[in-house]
């Protein structure tokens, strides 16, 4: 990989974004130091013009094409950042676009994308996953003789999402971890070698969706490697492959890959919301879903964390809420069957539920037993600790129980 290393440079493609980009601010978080023993920094690409620092790379490659390529158009494939970016250059430099987005795109992306292009760029919503859609964008390219804008596995759009860490690196040269989010490995491969190059003892940790852990399998086979299926939800770092170039540059760098549980994103979510009025992306909440899981290491340190998103969509809130209750053992789901005696619901609510609980949900599974046959109920707790005393009171009370939380058939089938 010495020779691509070698045609990445990043101070040109700095340069060449300056005065297009927004040079996002690095922000020291007080409770986040106080809570991790250590200054933490939160790297704002939020606050990017298209909310994402996808467009350092699509507009540093874009703007490099020839005449001719910029006269016939571009394509690209994405689940929505990144076609924010393609979409944002297209109109700056007045070239076609089509963008081709996988059909659960959230329709803020969608809308967002379309209101970046200003007339300049076509949507087409198609498959289940970005994997699916990228296949439809690269045959569409082929077909009609466009230039495909590839989403992170290019060295002038690595080259492009690594001007982040020019940016961290001027605002804090004696920064001693950085905690980034990796989907097909862009930004850690161009952050991560731009680091390296100018500061080679910083920590760096690349952090992905437990669910979609393609960068992580990649590393344990020495190779990249195409999963079977993967979870959604992070829906800016949900990739069944990564790519062949990001992996051997990510590879060279990274000190650790972290798996964060999708209930911990949404926890962050709501709690950048709630205490600093951060509206991040599930992809944007990585980094700082990590500081839990590595909070020995970095004790002390100058840790930067890269936000990398906040295109969250508002109609998501209700599931972000319920994704983080559960994780966090507040909320919990059961198949109740209720004692054929007299005042069973009555003794349910008085003798089981604690003085803090509450019935959230309740509904009989079969319409035709009320009163008698099962239900389906969901307690939410003030406090986790509470639950070992729930269980406990629901067995003295005779209530014959199953819980479905953990039962992906039983909980998809009635949640």
């Amino acid at each position: 990989m010495e020779t691509e290393t070698q045609q990445l440079d990043f101070l040109a493609a700095y340069n060449r974004l300056k005065n297009v980009v927004n040079r996002t601010p690095l922000q020291y978080n007080h409770h986040l130091s106080v809570k991790y023993n250590c200054e933490v920094y939160l790297k704002r690409e939020d606050l990017q013009i298209v909310r994402s620092y996808k467009l350092r790379g699509a507009y540093n490659m874009i703007s490099q094409l020839s005449e001719e390529q910029l006269q016939r158009g571009v394509v690209c494939a994405s689940a929505g950042n990144h076609a924010q970016g393609v979409a944002f250059s297209c109109n700056k430099l007045g070239t076609k676009g089509v963008i081709f987005m996988p059909e659960i795109t959230p329709k803020q992306k969608v809308n967002q994308t379309r209101m970046f292009g200003n007339g300049m760029v076509e949507t087409i919503l198609v498959g289940d996953t970005f994997d699916d859609c990228l296949a439809e964008a690269l045959a569409y390219t082929q077909l009609h003789g466009l230039t495909f804008i590839p989403p992170f596995d290019n060295l002038q759009i690595i080259e492009g999402q690594g001007t982040v860490g020019v940016e961290i690196l001027e605002d804090l040269p004696e920064v001693d971890t950085i905690i980034m989010p990796v989907g097909g490995g862009g930004l850690a491969a161009g952050l991560g070698q731009f680091i390296r190059q100018h500061k080679p003892d910083v920590s760096l940790i690349g952090t992905e969706p437990e669910g979609a852990p393609s960068m992580y399998q990649a590393f344990a086979h020495l190779e990249p490697v195409t999963l079977d299926t993967i979870n959604r939800f992070v829906d800016g770092a949900s990739v069944k492959r990564v790519g062949y170039i990001t992996y051997q540059l990510c590879h060279e760098v990274l000190d650790e890959m972290l798996l964060i549980p999708e209930g911990k994103v949404c926890t962050t979510i709501l709690k950048l919301y709630n205490e600093d009025a951060i509206v991040a992306e599930p992809a944007g909440a990585l980094s700082v879903s990590a500081l839990d899981f590595c909070k020995d290491k970095i004790a002390g340190k100058k840790v930067v964390c890269v936000i990398s998103g906040g295109n969250n969509d508002i109609d998501r809130l209700q599931e972000i809420k319920e994704r983080s209750l559960l994780y966090e053992g507040l909320k919990h789901y059961f198949i109740v069957r209720f004692p054929q005696r007299p005042g069973a619901l009555r003794l349910f609510a008085n003798k089981v539920l604690g003085p803090t609980d509450d019935i959230t949900r309740f509904e009989f599974v079969k319409k035709t037993e009320r009163e008698s046959g099962p239900a389906l109920v969901c307690i939410e707790l003030k406090d986790k600790e509470d639950y070992a005393s729930l269980i406990s009171r629901m067995k003295e009370n005779r209530f014959d129980y199953k819980e479905i939380n953990n039962d992906n058939n039983l909980f998809e089938y009635f949640i």
